[in-house]
């Protein structure tokens, strides 16, 4: 059990929280939430053992093992799937250990660290980092090249999977979906579920919480509010108490006014003096007033378009990529003022090359883009935010960015617009260097509501965002008079504002007709292989050349079927002992499920917590196991 007492926090002059006492329990999941600069993560930072407290006492017993994501991006030669294996810090603790014994040729030691190799799941440990890696969005075979080849994004995503390769007591997670898509952030939600220690995990996603976590410590006015259930929950709960605040308040207003009007009319007569003394006695020990600051709002709205053309852009039969690859081909799309788009798939698989191919960004490598002359794009990239001069101020910002009408704005209509995102006051002449990474997103979005684009493309876009700052994005979104497609992990953003879907993977694009749980069960499937035959639900949105040309290929593949064959068989040998494993595996964990939910089971806590590790672990071999299992099948299937 973690323990805070009387905590104070500061990062500055001023403290951050104080006065804070709670406790976190062995095997909680606990999501952390709170305005930007409440001090989420120096709370963090204070259990991770960085930060020592101002004032309190902090009790953590010390064998509890620790796992958080770095921060630092890596930038070694070493491959990926070393540097995930690295989290596990046991193993290669074994391995140094089995290395040296080498060198004095002792033979007993060897044995004994082999065991204990085994034990630690070292003949393991290079399918459970490709398995993380996989569900995070690593191809197969990207995962034995240098980690420095690799983008900021990605590479954050392997300090991610690091993070989950540790043998870790308490997990901490600090907006770990930032640099995700939502395929990898539907995976990690079904990790985390089944992950057996403690969690704490601040995010501004409120789906990924109600998935995840079970308990909400809610930071706000230097304050620590703990709330049972998911973020749900937690805002039926904060609303509610809200509500009692206020009628509260509003009781000791009307007592106040009655007896300062009592005390006015009758402190001057002889008679009621004593009592109008007694009654300024009784208003001072009223209740203290408890003021609600309610969270920040962000009130504004996009400018309608200057003009909406009808279509705003049509691709016909388009190769989206870059030099001479292809990366998703025979994309047929028109695009009106009405729609309404969301575009998913894997990471990787092109959905930000062919949002630059719409806004006409990136040139198409074959077929035709045609926009109308009146189309005015406003394009939200993933780096947007890195495009931003640091030495530049938010007014002067607008001004280089938001256009040739910005640009003829006075000061003051800059500074009434920067104001609707939160920049007020001399805010506008800071340097964009000091802000945080939400405000920088603030900003962008303030530059792209100012050019009053037809066309808005949104890839990412709430990356560093709170809670508040995404809700007024999706009301804005939802009133905007013209044309959205947005790339997104956030599902309330996809919910709030798309009504179709395109799906790009494999390389083609096609609508999928369902919603975001059906799309999550289908990804279900697929990584399963349950549905290795079948496509997702929907017509074909383009394409077509590419599953020609794969046609193609399979023909000539099946001409000659007997080297298929005998290349085959070891293969299949392999699936079906993995489909034998993964048949038992269910069973055992069958059984221990109906023993962990016997109520007698709790008069053990030892034997009850030894039955939940060992579920815990039996659901990651499982993951494994899966995982090759899925590839096998693949192989098997093609031929």
């Amino acid at each position: 059990m973690i323990t805070l007492r009387e905590i104070r926090l500061r990062r500055g002059p001023e403290p951050l929280v104080e006065n804070v006492t709670l406790s976190i329990f062995r095997g909680e999941k606990v999501g952390i939430v709170g305005r930007n600069g409440a001090g989420k993560s120096t709370l963090m930072a204070l259990v991770r053992g960085e930060l020592a407290p101002d004032a309190g006492e902090f009790e953590c017993p010390g064998n509890l093992a620790f796992a958080s994501v770095l921060q630092e991006l890596p930038h070694s030669g070493r491959a990926v799937v070393e540097h995930v294996i690295d989290g596990d810090e046991a193993l290669r603790r074994i391995e140094a250990d089995l290395e040296a014994s080498y060198l004095t040729d002792d033979g007993n030691r060897q044995a004994m660290l082999l065991a204990e190799y085994e034990h630690a799941g070292g003949y393991s440990a290079r399918a459970r980092a490709a398995a993380l890696l996989d569900g995070l969005g690593f191809d197969a075979g990207a995962i034995d090249r240098p980690i420095s080849e690799f983008s900021g994004g990605l590479r954050m995503r392997a300090n991610l999977a690091r993070a989950l390769m540790c043998r870790s007591d308490v997990l901490l997670l600090d907006e770990p979906t930032n640099h995700l898509d939502l395929d990898a952030v539907l995976w990690l939600e079904g990790w985390l579920r089944a992950y057996a220690g403690t969690l704490l995990l601040i995010s501004h996603d409120r789906e990924f919480l109600d998935a995840v976590v079970g308990r909400i410590l809610h930071i706000t006015d230097r304050k620590v509010f703990s709330y049972t259930g998911n973020y749900s929950r937690f805002e039926e709960q904060s609303a509610a108490a809200a509500a009692q605040q206020r009628a509260a308040n509003e009781k000791i207003r009307r007592e106040a006014e009655h007896v300062r009007s009592f005390v006015e009319r009758f402190r001057a007569q002889a008679t009621k003096a004593r009592q109008a003394q007694s009654r300024l006695k009784w208003l001072e020990r009223l209740p203290q007033i408890v003021e609600l600051h309610a969270e920040h709002t962000y009130e504004w709205q996009f400018a309608p378009p200057r003009k909406v053309p009808r279509p705003l852009v049509v691709l016909d039969d388009v190769d989206a990529g870059y030099g001479e690859r292809v990366v998703v081909g025979g994309v047929r799309l028109s695009l009106g003022p009405e729609a309404r788009l969301g575009i998913l798939g894997r990471n990787g698989a092109g959905k930000s090359t062919l949002m630059r191919v719409i806004a006409g960004e990136a040139e198409a490598l074959d077929g035709t883009r045609t926009a109308s002359p009146d189309l005015e794009v406003g394009f939200f990239a993933q780096l947007e935010v890195d495009q931003l001069d640091k030495d530049g101020t938010a007014i002067l910002e607008l001004t280089r960015r938001g256009g040739p009408e910005v640009a003829r704005w006075s000061e003051q209509q800059k500074r009434d617009h920067l104001g609707q995102f939160g920049f007020k006051g001399d805010r506008v002449f800071e340097p964009v260097a000091r802000f945080s990474g939400g405000e920088r997103a603030r900003l962008s979005l303030a530059i792209l509501v100012a050019r009053r684009p037809n066309l808005l493309l949104l890839d990412e876009p709430t990356n560093h965002l709170d809670f508040e700052t995404r809700e007024s994005l999706l009301l804005a979104l939802q009133e905007f008079a013209g044309a959205v497609i947005i790339v997104s992990h956030d599902r309330s953003l996809l919910r709030g504002v798309c009504d179709e879907f395109l799906l790009v993977g494999d390389g083609v694009a096609q609508a999928f007709d369902g919603d975001l749980e059906d799309y999550a069960a289908w990804l279900g499937k697929r990584r399963q292989g349950v549905s290795q035959k079948t496509t997702a639900p929907g017509g074909e949105a383009g394409g077509g050349r590419n599953r020609d040309r794969a046609r193609r290929r399979e023909r000539d593949r099946n001409r000659d079927p007997a080297p298929a064959r005998n290349r085959l068989e070891p293969l299949r040998r392999e699936f079906e002992k993995l489909e034998a494993r993964l048949a038992e595996l269910a069973r055992e964990r069958t059984l221990l499920e109906t023993r962990l939910a016997d109520p007698a089971s709790y008069a053990q806590p030892e034997a009850h917590r030894e039955l939940g590790l060992r579920h815990a672990a039996i659901q990651q071999e499982t993951a494994q196991l899966e995982g090759r299992w899925l590839e096998l099948g693949t192989e098997l299937e093609a031929g």
